[in-house]
């Protein structure tokens, strides 16, 4: 989802900063993730119920927070978005308010994932601003972020492979390969389980949608490759053509059987 949107804001993951909000293991396996991928250390700042997480701000700081503690001369959330390329959140609703959503860079991304409420709602966005790209946790906005777009598939491909263990070569690739297929023309069968709403690549439309059939045939593979890439897989798939032939009959058959 990052690597599309920030692409459309016409900036570069390696020189963009980011605050995130919420400070649990989701959070900071997310900010872990994000750094392999590119984005530098020093360009996050991190956000936990007590304000920013800088440094020297408690003795005995969790070692992981400590990890992503900042120098950066900001306290709260409002201060520390201003001039900021990507807003993050996994916290709690309502956190990031109109106000605070003016302070950011240009082209702003406001990935606001807290479920069932984000941060904030795409409409309060809009109200104050037009260049941001608006991301929630709901079905009912477009850019619905969901974990259904990535965690089956990628076990599929972890089993078919036999992986011992989940690599963070694997999480990438699963990243990739849901961003490649975020920037591909969307076929007419998943177009008609969106009535209303037009999917291409642009503000609206930066992941693909949960109902995407082409997912598993995507991403277990990617998967699956960089297992047996990484050492991890205790079988190998010699043909990756007829692998991905066999996850396509797999939802096809599956499809069939829901009508």
């Amino acid at each position: 989802m990052i690597r599309t949107s920030i692409r459309l804001a016409g900036k570069q993951l390696e020189n963009a900063t980011l605050v995130f909000s919420g400070a649990g293991a989701a959070a900071i396996a997310c900010l872990d993730l994000l750094v392999r991928l590119g984005l530098k250390k020093e360009h996050i700042t991190l956000v936990d119920s007590k304000g920013v997480v800088f440094q020297g701000r408690e003795p005995n700081m969790e070692i992981n927070k400590a990890r992503y503690a900042t120098t950066r001369d900001v306290q709260t959330l409002e201060n520390a978005v201003a001039g900021q390329d990507i807003f993050l959140g996994c916290s709690a609703a309502g956190l990031l308010t109109a106000a605070a959503v003016q302070k950011p860079a240009p082209r702003a991304l406001i990935l606001a994932l807290a479920n069932p409420e984000p941060e904030i709602r795409p409409e309060v966005v809009a109200s104050v601003r037009s260049d941001c790209i608006v991301a929630t946790g709901r079905s009912d906005y477009p850019n619905q972020v969901n974990n259904v777009l990535c965690f089956p598939f990628l076990f599929r491909g972890a089993l078919d492979v036999g992986a011992t263990q989940i690599t963070p070569g694997m999480k990438a690739a699963c990243v990739d390969a849901i961003a490649d297929l975020a920037l591909e023309e969307v076929p007419s069968c998943v177009q008609a389980a969106y009535p209303g709403r037009h999917l291409s690549f642009g503000p609206e439309y930066i992941i693909p949608t949960p109902f995407d059939s082409r997912l598993i045939e995507r991403v277990a593979p990617a998967v699956a490759l960089a297992a047996m890439r990484d050492g991890v897989a205790t079988r190998e798939i010699g043909d990756m053509a007829q692998y991905r032939l066999s996850l396509r009959k797999l939802i096809n058959r599956s499809l069939a059987i829901g009508e």
